[in-house]
Formats: structure tokens, C-alpha cells, sequence
């Protein structure tokens, strides 16, 4: 049985009152909260057996490589790749796309090429294509969503042809929470010769993921969205690809051979892991990953849309709300607006209720500005959100509209 409440119990910060007020966070889009085991393996290993991976002939550096390569190794499983070579530890989803953009684009793309994004992309999963096709001459097509922001398989096939070499698209919008089709995106970008990216994000942390099943070429995500640490991100990459493309950065640690005449590079992964990682990070993602793993990713999803249907059978006892992304079977990321309200004074008369939303653009100006905004608040759920987390959010947007 999946107990809410006792899950609650492992996220100390929950336990803190906000200006006199219980912990509501409804922002675990942005960065989740994480759980004691992450925080005491992060503790544990500064405390007892830091040392630098890879390099070392002696006990604490030994220790520290195996539990960084076991960290590999849970990712692997948590996605089920392949071979646990698929894995790249990056700083974040961010890196892990410049990564994709820089090394898979410079190779492989050139003049009248075709890079195929949707209008639901962030920032990161945007402005690395739009550089890297402006530097190879290759054309940045951009399919349309839905007034609704819902998935329309008819404009992503509109553009997918012969001359697409790369599909990059998310696989859960952090501003609407539509989920896209990626398992059958994927099978049709393979059908006109094109490879295809995942941003999973937002999704990894909502649904299981296979990265077999989907049959995706690429897969990226973020180690402080899914309840570890800030600066860790993954990059997944069938072998064959990531075998083919050259370094991403140059120094330790990532090398064959070298000479002052020559460098040769090491096989992947490390060839895209230069310099010291962020080993404690990668470790405490490992911990948090088979924290999820162990609470059963199916638990997670079957509680999250039950509060999702929850929340949003309650909006409509707001006046003035209106929620921003209503795509059938949408995942519990929630942006919206209140009339005649700006959604910074939302967030800040919020926040004296102890509730944490986010606003602005989020990281996605040109969908908040195709949706018709310049700006919107965004509530946004995690494993260890309540009904009662909602009950709260919705008193105090009544709230308010009493101060306008």
C-alpha cells in the first residue's frame, strides 16, 4: 500500500513551517525535495570515504569508483538500458543536450538538414538545436500542439520527412503537463531514417520509463528533479551512437593516450566524462533513484493521477482560474492564471500561506507566449503530495482574490 503519509516522513524539509504555516510545496517541477537517504548517503560518503574516482591504487578511491560505477548500474536498471556503457553522467539534462547537440550535430548534420523540436519544449531542449543547426546550416522545424497544449500527431507527421535527421522532443511539458506519445514518435522518426531524442525530465519521476521499449536514440534527465542531488544529469545514448561521436570536453580522466604531439581517447563512457565528476552527486541519484525504485514506480504514477484528478476537479471552485494545458491525460504539473491577478502577486500572497509555486516562463518563454501569456503561476506535484497539500493551495487562492 502506498502510504502518503509515512513517505512524508522521509523529507525532513516537509516537516518545517513556512511562515507559520505547513510546508505546502507544489514546485517539485522546478527541483524535488529529498529524501533522508539521499541526504545521509550524501553525509556519508563526505564523512567516511571521499576520495577522487578512477585514479586511485588505494582503499577510499577504490571504494568510491565502485559505488560511483554501481550508481551507473542503477541508472541502467531504472531505465533498463542495454549496457550500463549507455550511461553518461553530465551536470545536468542542460549538459546532457548540448552534449547530444555538440557531438552527434557537428558530426552528422549539415546544410538542408532538418532538427524537428515541438512547441512544448524548454529552453534546454530548444536553444541548443537553434545553435547548433545556425552553425552547421541545418533548418530548425518546429511542430504545432494543440490551443488545449495536447499532442497533435497529425503536425508532427506534417513535418517528419527524408530530409529530418533528429527528432528532439519532450516527453512531459513542464509548463502543461501534456505527456507526449514518445514510444510511437520514436517509431516513426526511425521510419524516415531519423534519430530521436527524449527530454524525460518531467516524466522520469511521474511513469516508468524503458528506454528499450520506447526505442529511443537518445534519453536525458536531471538528478535534482528525481529527488537527488543538484548537479548530476544522465544522458542515455545507444551504444553504437555515443560510439561514433567524438569528445564533449577535453582533460583527465577521459584519454588513451597522450603526447605533446597527440591525444587519443579513452571508449565510452569516460570519453565523455572528462575531469572529476560529480561522484557524490551521481551516488546520491543512484540512492534516490532506487528510493523511487523501492516505493514502485507504479505506486508513484497510480497516486499522482488520483491527486492529479483530485486538483483538478477543485479548480473550478476558484473564480477567475483558469488552468493553462488541459490535454487529456495529462500528467500534475498545473499552470494558470487568475484573473486580474499578476502571478507574482499570486505567488508572493501564496507563499504567506506556506504554499511554494513557481511563476514567470519557465524556462519556455515561447510556449507561455504561443499559449497567449507572458507569464504564469504553475503548481506542480511529487510523490509526496496530499490531498491536503491541495485543499490548502485552493483555500488560499480563494484567499487571494479577496486581497484584488
Amino acid at each position: 500500500m502506498y502510504d502518503v503519509y509515512k513517505i512524508r516522513q522521509d523529507f525532513p524539509v516537509l516537516a518545517q513551517k513556512i511562515n507559520g504555516k505547513p510546508n505546502t510545496f507544489l514546485d517539485s517541477a522546478a527541483s524535488a525535495q529529498k529524501p533522508q537517504c539521499v541526504i545521509d548517503t550524501i553525509t556519508r560518503l563526505y564523512s567516511t570515504c571521499y576520495a577522487n574516482v578512477h585514479r586511485g591504487a588505494y582503499y577510499l578511491s577504490e571504494h568510491m569508483t565502485l559505488e560511483y560505477e554501481n550508481a551507473r548500474k542503477i541508472v541502467q536498471n531504472f531505465i533498463n538500458a542495454a549496457d550500463n556503457r549507455e550511461i553518461i553522467f553530465t551536470r545536468n539534462a542542460t549538459e546532457a543536450i548540448n552534449l547530444v547537440a555538440a557531438c552527434w550535430g557537428r558530426k552528422f548534420l549539415k546544410p538542408g538538414d532538418e532538427i524537428l523540436i515541438s512547441q512544448a519544449e524548454h529552453h534546454a531542449n530548444l536553444i541548443p538545436w537553434q545553435m547548433i543547426a545556425a552553425e552547421t546550416g541545418a533548418v530548425l522545424k518546429i511542430f504545432k500542439i494543440g490551443d488545449d497544449g495536447s499532442y497533435l500527431e497529425e503536425e508532427y507527421l506534417k513535418l517528419l520527412g527524408p530530409q529530418t535527421k533528429i527528432v528532439a522532443v519532450t516527453a512531459m511539458s513542464n509548463v502543461l503537463g501534456t505527456i507526449f506519445p514518445v514510444r510511437k514518435m520514436a517509431e516513426q522518426a526511425h521510419k524516415a531514417g531519423a534519430v530521436i531524442l527524449v527530454d524525460a525530465c518531467q516524466a522520469i519521476v511521474h511513469q516508468a520509463l524503458d528506454v528499450q521499449a520506447i526505442d529511443c536514440d537518445f534519453l536525458a534527465f536531471s538528478g535534482h528533479k528525481t529527488y537527488g542531488p543538484s548537479g548530476i544529469g544522465v544522458l542515455y545514448g545507444k551504444y553504437a551512437l555515443l560510439d561514433s561521436m567524438p569528445p564533449y570536453q577535453f582533460g583527465g580522466d577521459m584519454v588513451e593516450k597522450v603526447t605533446y604531439e597527440k591525444t587519443t581517447f579513452d571508449e565510452v563512457p569516460a570519453r565523455f566524462e572528462a575531469g572529476t565528476p560529480a561522484m557524490v552527486q551521481a551516488i546520491g541519484l543512484g540512492r534516490a533513484l532506487q528510493y523511487m525504485a523501492d516505493l514502485g514506480m507504479e505506486n508513484i504514477t497510480a497516486h499522482e493521477t488520483e491527486l492529479t484528478a483530485y486538483a483538478r476537479g477543485r479548480f473550478s471552485e476558484v473564480g477567475g482560474f483558469k488552468e493553462i494545458g488541459t490535454a487529456e491525460g495529462k500528467g500534475g504539473v498545473f499552470s494558470f492564471v487568475l484573473e486580474g491577478i499578476h502571478p507574482q502577486d499570486v505567488a508572493f500572497i501564496l507563499d504567506k500561506e506556506g504554499v511554494s509555486v513557481r511563476t514567470g516562463h519557465h524556462c519556455a518563454q515561447p510556449l507561455v507566449e504561443r499559449m497567449g501569456y507572458t507569464s504564469l503561476a504553475r503548481a506542480s506535484l511529487g510523490l509526496y503530495s496530499t490531498r491536503e497539500d491541495i485543499d490548502i493551495f485552493i483555500n488560499a487562492l480563494q484567499k487571494a482574490k479577496t486581497f484584488f
